[in-house]
């Protein structure tokens, strides 16, 4: 009887170490056909259509002379609009990209902070971008107003009193408004914040 058993035992043991075999096998193709899968939608490997799903559909950067296809068209007798087609007119020093500017409409009156003073600017902000970073200011200009109203009323009353502390609080509204437009639009693109006026009483 004991040997009967050892011969059944045997084959029943080679069995079952293929079922586990194969089980390992289709395992680890599963993981591989996932983990490939993964990198294919990922766009890490592959090619086929994938990089027309990721293309940067943010505002470009402009080049002086090129044209800009965001422009607003130049009415007749114009050379191109505030920020496009003015190509004629770029200088060859300087950036290598053209600057369009924003004015805002309205001046901003704030208090300051831990202060009795009371600051009067003017702004107006540049982008070396597309002019869709334009039409976006004029589109959130409420929205930008209120934020830059904030952070200016969040500026320390010795801040406005040196040219080091101005230019602190002008990359601080650059940020700030871009941090409006990047959660409006996905993007922000605004590259300076300039003082038109800055009265302080």
């Amino acid at each position: 009887m004991s040997d009967k058993k050892d011969k059944d035992a045997k084959p029943k043991k080679k069995g079952g170490g293929m079922m586990l075999k194969v089980g390992a096998a289709a395992a680890l193709l599963a993981v591989g056909g996932g983990g490939a899968y993964g990198l294919v939608a990922a766009g890490i490997i592959g090619g086929g259509g994938h990089g027309d799903e990721h293309e940067d559909k943010n505002p470009k950067l402009i080049h002086k002379g090129e044209e800009d296809p965001y422009a607003p068209a130049a009415k007749e007798g114009e050379h191109g609009g505030e920020g496009g087609g003015g190509h004629d007119v770029d200088g060859e020093g300087g950036s290598e990209y053209r600057t369009a500017y924003f004015s805002f409409s309205d001046d901003f009156t704030s208090n300051l902070k831990d202060s009795d003073m009371l600051v009067q600017v003017s702004l107006a902000c540049s982008t070396h971008r597309d002019y869709r970073v334009i039409l976006w200011l004029q589109k959130h200009e409420l929205a930008i107003r209120s934020a830059l109203l904030t952070t200016i009323a969040d500026t320390p009353g010795e801040d406005v009193q040196s040219a080091e502390g101005k230019t602190k609080l002008q990359q601080r509204l650059v940020a700030t408004i871009n941090k409006v437009l990047t959660e409006a639009e996905g993007f922000g693109g605004v590259d300076a914040v300039y003082f038109k006026t800055f009265i302080v009483q």
